[in-house]
């Protein structure tokens, strides 16, 4: 269970409604948190949702809750049983759910594999309650393992959770938490990246999550985010799951939704049938497995307490119904020390007990950084500390690396630390450093009543012989677009960046994914830039969808005045075929031909075409010494309307003295700028060579003062590629 604290909505005790009395926190979500409860008339027992005092006015959220509870109408025992929501004489709303006492997925999937049989029992009874939420148009949308609970640890009593992020697919429905993405990147249909939901996508996300299960693992989905958008294009690896689950995930994750199962009547027709050409073998049955009784062991004397901390493993927690995102309910197993684990406060208390070696300073840290395990290190004075350290970082799922040894602290210095550890563990980040009896406490949290709590404690009455500074920071739930939009300045090399998905006012919310556009350097500017961009998205997912330009592009965009784009538009066909090519990408050996098209509106003004080449280098289309003239007078020829302007010929059709044509060829690779400059006198008083250096190009420019006559400038990328 969580710990509670004094600014919690509800307390243990506390009678809701004159109906339910509250037991435990179960959990803590960024705008709800969740309790269990007892019905004082029925003893049964409840999951209550509340929203978060400063979003129980907010329309959105309560639009949130009521979805949720809309949710009631589906009666399946695999889905979570929901009540309806109420509101406190306080104007807190909490909503009424089923308690679930069992393990979620998660902890089966942190125990290692589990049998292709279950799975199947699994899939059977899952999408059995699916299929109920599918009828009445709702989509999950956030299937994956910690949303889905086995009552009493059975797969054939799985129930699935959490519908807060669920979808109405009737027409003229709408998504409540953003219009995008929802769900979990890890086990999220391809098509979610986009947007696009329906109950195809709970399929795929079934289907991925028993795999996961299978293996004992989390699926891979890359190193970063540019590798996860390219993995999700990709099918999931199911080589050595045997048959007849290999098929069955097989046809639930193929990533187009039309090659899928259509809906979860095909995935269930498939696990009675054995599914056309994969039949299941005779020995293999889709029941729940017989239970055994368990058998009935002695306790042991637990062993004497070794010197050194061990090793902890990863906590082993129970799963409970409710909570915003997948709330765990962790059981707290309580560990009983064996008796006679003296106190050696530093040497300053006997007790016949032993002795150790004297260390200054005298220091010991616990942090939970966001992006690391939670972690103890340093001296403590006495096995009973260093025990329960080591069983605190186990809980938390961290790592401890304690010293026995004595020093100059006070001889409450363990209950003093213990009580603050206490204090600060709410926080959504922290670190408590001690140095013999002064401490420091740094961190951060967006609950301000948390804030407002620590900071009238610290650091004014630490507890016992502790004294020290705190230095806690209050954080946001929503991310600042202005804030993104300052890094994406600083790292702008190449042209700006923008974002491509408008946050509002408000800012990007806790699961909005922070997805950036634009030109870059290089590799290694994008990387710095996504690096600097995770630090302050907190757990949102980054994308930045920049296009790689090379260093001589780069230069001559940053050198190019800002000047508007026009209704001049850049055509690119293949010389030997006569196709038009509308990507602008070219093999080695293809001729490509490159058109500019003039609109009807333009009459007058002179026209400037250049290819900034992959190279380093300049080529003017236009002028060049072969074709002198560049006025829009000349190039319309007489023409009205739309002219369609050839600046590169095929190399097999008849052109003008003076013309470029030319074919791919693997000496230079890459990608070239076309631009095209609309300005109302020539931009250079003398003609430019036909190549020239970037460099060149652009003192030039500078040196002519350019910008002050060009009055459009637009552009197109031409990609050549082996």
């Amino acid at each position: 269970m969580t710990e509670q604290r004094p600014s919690d909505a509800f307390q243990t005790g506390d009678v809701l409604n004159n109906t339910y009395r509250i037991e435990a926190l179960l959990g803590r979500g960024g705008t709800s948190d969740v309790y269990r409860a007892r019905s004082e008339i029925s003893g049964r027992l409840v999951a209550i949702k509340v929203l978060k005092a400063e979003f129980s006015g907010n329309d959105d959220y309560l639009v949130l809750m009521t979805r949720e509870e809309e949710i009631r109408e589906i009666r399946h025992d695999a889905i979570v049983r929901y009540s309806e929501n109420h509101r406190t004489s306080d104007g807190l709303v909490y909503l009424l759910m089923d308690y679930i006492d069992g393990p979620g997925l998660d902890r089966k999937l942190k125990e290692g594999p589990m049998p292709a049989e279950d799975l199947l029992v699994l899939c059977k009874r899952v999408g059995e309650g699916l299929k109920a939420a599918h009828d009445r148009s709702i989509v999950h949308r956030d299937l994956s393992p910690d949303n889905i609970i086995l009552r009493d640890g059975d797969p054939a009593q799985a129930v699935v959770i959490d519908f807060g992020i669920a979808k109405d697919t009737n027409p003229g429905a709408e998504t409540i938490v953003g219009n995008e993405f929802a769900g979990k990147y890890a086990y999220a249909a391809p098509e979610q990246l986009s947007g696009k939901t329906d109950a195809r996508s709970d399929i795929y996300s079934l289907g991925a999550l028993m795999l996961a299960n299978f293996r004992g693992k989390s699926p891979d989905v890359g190193a970063n985010p540019m590798e996860v958008v390219q993995k999700k294009n990709d099918p999931l690896d199911t080589s050595g799951v045997p048959e007849p689950l290999k098929s069955l995930l097989d046809r639930m994750t193929a990533p187009d939704p039309d090659a899928r199962f259509q809906s979860m009547d095909e995935v269930l027709t498939f696990l009675e049938s054995g599914g056309a050409e994969e039949v299941l073998s005779d020995a293999t049955i889709i029941a729940p497995p017989v239970k055994s009784e368990p058998e009935v062991k002695a306790e042991a004397p637990p062993p004497p307490t070794p010197p050194a901390a061990a090793k902890p493993s990863k906590p082993k927690t129970a799963k409970s119904s409710g909570g915003s995102g997948g709330l765990i309910a962790a059981v707290a197993a309580v560990v009983v020390i064996g008796a006679g684990a003296g106190a050696y406060f530093g040497g300053f208390i006997g007790g016949g007990g032993p002795e150790f070696p004297p260390v200054s300073p005298y220091s010991l840290v616990i942090a939970n950084s966001e992006n690391l395990p939670t972690s103890a290190s340093g001296f403590v004075p006495d096995p009973e500390m260093q025990n329960t350290l080591v069983g605190r970082m186990n809980d938390l799922g961290g790592t401890a690396d304690l010293t026995l040894a004595s020093g100059d602290i006070a001889p409450t210095w363990n209950v003093d630390v213990l009580s603050v550890l206490d204090d600060i563990e709410q926080l959504d980040d922290w670190q408590l450093s001690v140095t013999g009896n002064t401490a420091s406490i740094s961190g951060s949290t967006s609950d301000a009543s948390l804030l407002a709590s620590l900071t009238e404690k610290y650091p004014a009455n630490w507890p016992g012989g502790l004294s020290g500074t705190i230095d806690v920071a209050l954080t946001s739930l929503f991310l600042d677009a202005a804030e993104v939009d300052n890094l994406l300045a600083q790292y702008a090399d190449c042209g700006p960046l923008t974002q491509v998905n408008n946050p509002g006012a408000v800012g990007y919310g806790p699961d909005d994914p922070v997805l950036v556009s634009g030109t870059l350097a290089g590799e290694e500017t994008r990387d710095t830039l996504q690096d600097a961009l995770e630090d302050i998205a907190d757990d949102r997912f980054v994308v930045i969808n920049a296009t790689l330009l090379n260093p001589t592009l780069c230069l001559v965009e940053n050198y190019l005045p800002e000047a508007p784009s026009s209704d001049i538009q850049v055509e690119f066909k293949d010389g030997n075929s006569g196709q038009d090519v509308t990507s602008g990408d070219f093999k080695v050996g293809q001729n490509p031909v490159i058109d500019v098209i003039i609109p009807d509106s333009l009459t007058t003004g002179y026209i400037s075409v250049s290819v900034l080449d992959v190279s380093g280098n300049v080529f003017h289309l236009l002028p060049n010494v072969g074709r002198t003239d560049n006025s829009v007078e000349t190039l319309r020829d007489g023409q009205s309307g739309e002219v369609a302007l050839r600046v590169a010929y095929g190399l097999n059709e008849d052109r003008p003295e003076g013309s470029i044509a030319f074919s791919v060829d693997d000496s230079s690779l890459g990608k070239s700028k076309i631009l095209v400059i609309h300005s109302f006198a020539p931009l250079f008083r003398q003609m430019r060579p036909t190549t020239e250096s970037a460099v060149a190009y652009t003192e030039a420019l500078s040196a002519r003062a350019a910008d002050q006559m060009i009055e459009t400038l637009d552009s197109a990328i031409l990609t050549t590629s082996e």
